[in-house]
């Protein structure tokens, strides 16, 4: 069973519905023992990062998802779920993360041009940098995915799995070992955003 973490913040209904329609039990919860059995988890999240860091201390479940991890269970960080993956972020303040992938996480305005709109909503390509990666063994470079962010994660380029150009590269995936960040919205992002969540959970692309 794929366990998505319900701590207050996230689109949880739509990553329910993502992983239904490819044929995959799903279940969103806090309970921290259902996360300990799970087979996969997904860790949402939109909103501040230090909020999001905060709830997710304070429910208990940020080390229930960090042990999980480093005990080889697959994690999938999705949005600012995939920025809460690294060390720390300067969002508002210096706050800490989950330290699972080294990293910071940064605003945009600092790499973009001044004219581009912040956030950055909207359809962009993917470029793969690195080996290939896992999640996206059904997924063709160029492919469009869907973003809506104003941070990204910087000093990764050894985990970096994709980056997608917005007036500069931007950090659109990671990939450590077991744990994967995304910071488009696979469950979003149509065909092309299923087939990544089959990669995730080691199904063919297009089979239910």
């Amino acid at each position: 069973m794929v366990a998505i973490v319900d701590y207050g913040v996230g689109n949880l209904f739509s990553l329910v519905s993502s992983f239904a329609a490819i044929g995959v039990e799903a279940a969103a919860t806090g309970d921290p023992e259902v996360l300990r059995r799970a087979d996969k988890l997904v860790l949402p999240g939109v909103g501040a990062f230090g909020d999001a860091a905060a709830a997710l201390r304070q429910s208990g479940l940020a080390d229930v998802v960090t042990e999980a991890a480093r005990a080889g269970t697959p994690l999938l960080g999705i949005c600012l779920g995939m920025q809460l993956l690294f060390d720390e972020s300067y969002e508002y303040g210096v706050h800490p993360g989950l330290g699972l992938i080294p990293g910071q996480v940064r605003a945009i305005a600092e790499r973009i041009p001044p004219q581009l709109k912040i956030p950055h909503i909207g359809w962009n390509a993917l470029r793969f940098t690195g080996g290939p990666c896992p999640l996206f063994r059904h997924t063709k470079e160029g492919a469009y995915v869907y973003f809506v962010h104003s941070y990204a994660a910087v000093g990764c380029e050894a985990n970096t799995a994709a980056v997608t150009d917005y007036g500069a590269p931007l950090t659109a995936a990671v990939w450590k070992d077991n744990v994967y960040g995304c910071q488009f919205h696979p469950e979003k992002s149509g065909s092309v955003g299923l087939d990544m969540l089959r990669a995730f959970c080691g199904k063919e692309a297009g089979a239910c």
